[in-house]
């Protein structure tokens, strides 16, 4: 039987619906409106309605990016979307549809899906970091989501990277996703193609051509192989592969680690500084297993994927 799976994001909300081997079936995507409460939960209930018309469906799984209580009830803060602060997200959805509803942190039912149907699924403990809006992490231990005594565990992204660094979306300063993001990227490089250094002119060239630059006109710009772009994506590979190798290898010991979000896109434009930074700073290297570092299977739909197979076990 089918189950939905909705990933909740600061510009969108998808939905898919996935049947039992993790292959979706149906996909949908309406904007985000983050400043609103009411109207987020207007939006997903309106994807879930569409998606279940005339299914046969178990129940729905819900991704949202932020610090869910262990009971998976509330959204105590979601950093990137407003109008969520101490939020009963999981009534207020289940208020609006006939369906179970499971919530799960966004990059925990990424991991799931990967350790489920993707690269990890031939491995009992791994991590995964998503690469996007910030960093999310999943940690899977000896087959087993690890969500922490209080349920906020896995968060990756707000390990230290920079001491009295960039203020984070979680109140604290110097945080990985506030170097190590697609957000901290776009930042880099409309920093760098504002300045007068010369490796900026390209993404000078490509800003000028829409008034500001993009995302995506930085991901033209790495493609393209432009020195400044690739610099950029270096340095944040390189933020990444430090804390695989100080913080998340020695305390979970991981079989691999999984890299997904939106700029895995790059490919090995982006895996290899983080595997060379890992090499680099992993402690008793050479006499030691090490660990794989492997893109992701899935890019943009393993949160959904991971909701949906979650609520299916939790409802069938």
């Amino acid at each position: 039987m089918h189950a939905v799976g909705i990933d909740i994001g600061g510009t969108k909300i998808a939905g898919a619906l996935v049947d039992g081997a993790g292959t979706i079936v149906k996909e949908l995507r309406v904007p985000s409106p983050i400043d609103d409460s009411s109207q987020m939960i207007e939006a997903i209930s309106s994807v879930i309605e569409q998606l279940t018309a005339n299914e046969k469906v178990v129940g729905v799984g819900v991704a949202a990016a932020g610090f869910l209580s262990a009971d998976r009830e509330i959204m105590y803060l979601a950093p990137n979307i407003a109008a969520w602060r101490n939020e009963p997200l999981k009534s207020r959805i289940e208020s609006k549809t006939t369906y179970p509803v499971l919530l799960e942190n966004d990059a925990n039912a990424a991991g799931w899906a990967e350790f489920r149907f993707g690269a990890g699924k031939d491995v009992q403990s791994m991590i995964m970091l998503t690469i996007g809006t910030g960093v999310g992490g999943a940690i899977i231990s000896e087959g087993k989501l690890l969500k922490g005594g209080f349920g906020i565990g896995g968060e990756l992204g707000h390990v230290l990277s920079i001491p009295e660094g960039r203020v984070c979306g979680c109140g604290l300063k110097g945080c990985l996703e506030t170097y190590a993001s697609g957000t901290a990227l776009l930042l880099a490089a409309r920093e760098l193609a504002l300045s007068d250094d010369s490796k900026g002119l390209r993404l000078k060239e490509l800003a000028a051509a829409e008034g500001e630059l993009s995302g995506e006109m930085v991901y033209q710009a790495i493609m393209e192989g432009d020195a400044g772009a690739n610099e950029l994506i270096t340095e944040l590979g390189t933020y990444l592969g430090k804390a695989i190798g100080t913080v998340f290898v020695p305390v979970l010991d991981p079989e691999i680690a999984v890299i997904g979000g939106g700029v895995s896109a790059v490919g090995e434009k982006l895996m290899s500084p983080i595997r060379d930074a890992y090499e680099k700073s992993v402690p008793a290297k050479g006499y030691r297993p090490e660990l794989k570092v492997v893109k992701a299977s899935f890019l943009n739909q393993a949160g959904l994927i991971g909701a949906a197979d979650l609520a299916r076990q939790a409802f069938a």
